[in-house]
């Protein structure tokens, strides 16, 4: 952020880059009408009544973000950065406040790491039912009360209550209907599309007036509709059971059309992988973010063994970061579970994953939780370098291999870090590293339990 930006600056001179990041973080979990209930005129009465909120929802049905058109609207009145700020400070909002000023001293919300729900997705839930409390008590409805508004409830009835297990039935209609129908402009031009990943295309959909995300499955090269109905399942089955503040919270699914589809809460931050590499022109991750982050996968890891279960394709691309950051591990489509046998090798005639962070038993089909950790190492090295796993263009090509430059003093720990990143000190850089290089070992009865990561992580 500008450092010409003060708490005086008024907010409608902030630029549209500025308002587009606080939306980033606002927009998810409907947090901006935590905001919009606190704004008042001179006189003390709220600003905005429920027919004003009913506007900016329906914005969201054109594309547009309800954060930037409210800041849009109350900046007319020429309110204050520090106006904006205190407001969200008194919500909780720190990380947006800190978008404008840097400075904002106030404690963010302890994360309890050990938690099933995100502490600021249950804040900003009960701060929405609040909202709507204190707009219902203080206003009447001008306007016809019969729109309904844009989000998957205007299509078939199916999914309008989760069952039993808490997932959302879709039919792929109303995913069709939520996602515009499967919009392929990127999302951050007005579209839908999200990005791509090994097993099909991610687009960004509207439930309930939350966005969220929807994988839609789709045949790739080499692979069976057996077999990608056999990841389908999976990935259900896996949530199903194991629920933890590091793993993607799984929406819904649908299985009646012609794709499988997958549902999940959005993840404002995108993934790890993009976040590193800046993209979108996204600021660089500070090194205690990035330290938490790798803290928070580790958990998350630890989780999945204590419960018997082995990713097989763990990297920075499923490593995705909500609007505090918090990591959550996804795509268990690949993820084997053993009641009896999960600390022991199980042979596979299907070699799955990703090279760039394959442990050598992986490549042979081996099936191991030790190959979890290689692959946590090699993301260990993009945390510390900012480096993308794998680049034609360098020497050597593969992130792994340059631990061993380092290891052989051709370059040293000091070059290696990611130099956009200002906050780090030597210390704590030494003991990550030390980390990476142990779940590095070839030999993968060399490598450390996830347990053992995690105490090293978690330093002194």
């Amino acid at each position: 952020m500008s450092s010409s930006v003060t708490k005086d600056t008024l907010v409608r001179k902030l630029s549209h880059a500025t308002l587009r990041k606080i939306s980033d973080f606002l927009d998810p979990q409907d947090a901006w009408k935590s905001v919009l209930v606190d704004i008042q005129k001179d006189n003390g009465e709220p600003r905005y009544t429920q027919l004003h909120l009913r506007r900016f929802e329906r914005l969201v049905a054109q594309g547009k973000s309800p954060t930037v058109e409210l800041l849009h609207d109350w900046g007319t009145t020429n309110c204050t950065v520090g106006e904006l700020v205190e407001i969200l400070i008194r919500h909780q909002l720190i990380t947006p406040a800190r978008v404008l000023l840097p400075d904002v001293t106030a404690a963010p919300v302890a994360t309890h790491w050990r938690a099933v729900e995100d502490p600021p997705t249950e804040y900003h839930q009960a701060q929405t039912q609040v909202c709507a409390l204190k707009l219902d008590n203080s206003t009447k409805l001008t306007e016809d009360t019969s729109y309904t508004l844009p989000d998957s409830t205007t299509g078939p009835e199916e999914s309008q209550e989760p069952n039993e297990e808490g997932f959302y039935a879709f039919t792929y209609r109303e995913l069709t209907h939520i996602t515009g129908n499967w919009d392929e402009r990127p999302a951050s031009v007005g579209g839908s599309r999200l990005g791509e990943g090994g097993f099909g295309i991610v687009f960004k959909g509207l439930h309930n007036i939350k966005p969220v995300a929807v994988k839609k499955l789709n045949l790739v090269d080499g692979l069976s509709p057996e077999e990608l109905k056999s990841q389908f399942s999976q990935e259900i089955q896996t949530l199903r059971r194991l629920k933890h503040v590091n793993l993607v919270n799984m929406v819904g699914y649908s299985s009646d059309g012609q794709y499988p589809c997958l549902v999940y809460a959005y993840m404002t931050n995108g993934s790890l992988l993009d976040r590193l590499a800046c993209l979108e022109e996204s600021s660089p991750l500070s090194w205690q973010v990035r330290s938490v982050i790798a803290l928070g996968t580790a958990r998350g890891l630890e989780y999945l063994h204590q419960h018997n279960h082995i990713h097989r394709d763990v990297k920075s691309g499923n490593i995705l970061l909500d609007e505090s950051f918090v990591p959550k591990i996804s795509d268990f489509g690949l993820t084997r579970a053993s009641a009896k046998r999960s600390n022991t090798t199980v042979i596979t005639e299907k070699i799955v994953g990703t090279t760039a962070y394959m442990a050598p038993e992986a490549l042979r089909g081996e099936i191991t939780p030790k190959s979890d950790i290689f692959s946590f190492g090699v993301v260990l090295l993009e945390i510390l370098s900012g480096l993308p796993p794998v680049d034609e263009n360098r020497d050597p090509k593969l992130l792994m291999e340059m631990k061993d430059e380092i290891e052989d003093e051709e370059i040293t720990l000091e070059e290696f870090i990611d130099k956009k990143m200002m906050d780090w000190d030597m210390e704590s850089v030494e003991r990550m590293y030390n980390v990476a290089s142990q779940c590095l070992s070839e030999r993968k009865n060399r490598r450390p339990l996830i347990k053992e990561v995690l105490v090293e992580l978690e330093g002194p």
